[in-house]
């Protein structure tokens, strides 16, 4: 779950010009941008990340952030320059253990020419030394760097890392990460994967987290202050941390109500989408006054907001899912969205059949019945939205009917077997909404191209026989509302910003 705070496709036009990379001496320039449609300007071309290490001291006072990040990759071209996304001020970059030169250019390029020339197929270091106040830098006019009464919090999408580490912004290059913060005692610091060390020198306490599992990074997440973190194992062996500032008020008791049944729920999604796909697990809810949850990878962040009228395990199912259906299988382009949030949306819905607050169809039957046929809903397609309906409501909702008609269309013995089978067809990869149809289309034995397009692609309510069930006609009625509606509709709270 989402916000978006301004408009991608007010900047494509103009971003598309970056993506043309200049030549020099029959050497190239990587591109300023990765190739999607949706962000032009996102994510680099001319080499692939593996790792990034990421050496940072942190202020809570100042909020002053002094970094090193050290990134290992390899070209996928000769390069006589190349970019990472990035806005903080840099004091100087090597790459291959030579000085740099660097520069800036658009809103969050970095942009360095080596020493010499990089070769195709090659091996490379990068350096890059920073120091700068996060919070006093923006990009298209927002931020997603949340201070906090007593810290700060980077988590957000499409887009985070330029506020806190120099990257190839784009889930297409996923690479693992250690992350060392130092921080002054008494604070604490929350990131990704599992927790190699912490020790304290001089009045600082320096935190060691790794991530060994590919991870995009939008996923990547850092959060500094006071918490209350607790710890413990599910009954299926995963390694559970979560974490609850200190001062969170009258929400602390409904948030950790619900946070705290995570290793519950990631061993009763394991019976969906297979095995657990990585090291831990958790949540953590900061002092912040967003409203939305994010599904950063195996640390999932939720505003204070999202338990604002009560517990909601509903909310912790559709992040949760997502460690499977976007985190461990990735999106190609942010156009494929509906991977990511139909299937998070429809975790919702078989929990509510779980607990018995309604079935699946009989929340396809809501959605549906809610929804007239001249309702905009049904004008965002799902399986394409454009930038700007990128998080749209249908983009949950209309994308999870679109699994229900899928269901019904081929059954449950092939529907399930999908679900579990597709994380592990492209464990820690990426895929498109194309790549799914032709995958479900392989278990089921069946074609799909026109359910496909009647539920994702046309700008249109589909026809009650289009999903191929009975149940699914004029006669349901929004005034049928299941009983887990309410909780389900709550995460809609990211939209609008």
């Amino acid at each position: 779950m989402h916000r978006r705070i301004f408009a991608p496709g007010a900047l494509a036009a103009a971003s598309l010009l970056l993506a043309v990379p200049a030549s020099a001496a029959g050497v190239t320039a990587g591109a300023p941008g990765i190739g999607d449609p949706y962000y032009p300007s996102y994510g680099n071309g001319g080499y692939d990340v593996s790792h990034y290490d990421l050496r940072l001291t942190y202020q809570p006072k100042t909020d002053e952030l002094e970094g090193t990040a050290t990134i290992e990759a390899r070209t996928t071209q000769d390069l006589s320059s190349f970019d990472l996304d990035f806005l903080l001020d840099v004091s100087e970059v090597r790459v291959n253990g030579a000085r740099a030169g660097f520069t800036t250019s658009d809103q969050h390029e970095l942009v360095i020419t080596p020493k010499t020339p990089l070769a195709k197929g090659a091996p490379v270091t990068v350096v890059v030394r920073y120091r700068a106040v996060p919070s006093t830098k923006s990009a298209y006019g927002f931020t997603t760097w949340h201070r906090t009464p007593d810290g700060a919090v980077a988590a957000d999408e499409p887009e985070a890392a330029w506020w806190w580490f120099p990257s190839n912004d784009h889930p297409l290059d996923k690479a693992t990460y250690d992350v060392s913060v130092a921080v002054p005692d008494g604070t604490q610091v929350i990131s990704n994967g599992t927790l190699q060390s912490a020790a304290s020198k001089l009045g600082w306490t320096r935190y060691n987290w790794r991530q060994n599992k590919p991870q995009a990074t939008y996923l990547a997440t850092l959060a500094i202050g006071r918490f209350d973190i607790t710890t413990g194992t599910s009954e299926g062996g995963v390694p559970i941390v979560n974490a609850y500032s200190k001062d969170l008020g009258d929400n602390d008791g409904a948030a950790r109500a619900s946070v705290e049944r995570t290793g519950e729920l990631v061993d009763w999604l394991s019976g969906y989408f297979g095995p657990y796909p990585f090291s831990s697990a958790g949540g953590y809810v900061p002092n912040t006054t967003t409203g939305f949850a994010l599904e950063t990878q195996t640390r999932v962040y939720y505003s204070p907001r999202q338990f604002a009228s009560g517990s909601n395990t509903s909310v912790v199912v559709h992040e949760l899912a997502h460690q499977w259906y976007g985190d461990a299988v990735s999106l190609k382009g942010w156009k494929d969205i509906w991977i990511n949030e139909g299937f998070a949306r429809y975790a919702q819905w078989l929990w509510s059949e779980h607990e018995g607050e309604g079935t699946t169809q009989a929340l396809a039957d809501y959605v549906y019945g809610s929804h007239p046929a001249d309702d905009a809903f049904w004008t965002v397609k799902p399986g394409d939205p454009s930038p700007d309906d990128q998080f749209d409501a249908a983009v949950y909702d209309r994308g999870a009917l679109a699994i229900q008609a899928l269901r019904n269309e081929i059954g449950d013995d092939a529907f399930f077997a999908i679900l579990k089978g597709w994380p592990k067809e492209h464990a820690y990869g990426n895929a498109s909404v194309a790549d799914f149809r032709r995958y479900a289309e392989q278990v089921s034995g069946k074609p799909l191209s026109a359910l496909f397009d009647t539920w994702l692609f046309q700008p249109s309510k589909p026809t009650a026989s289009a999903a191929r069930t009975a149940s699914l006609a004029p006669r349901a009625k929004a005034s049928v509302q299941p009983k887990s509606w309410r909780k389900v509709e709550a995460t809609n709270d990211v939209h609008g910003g």
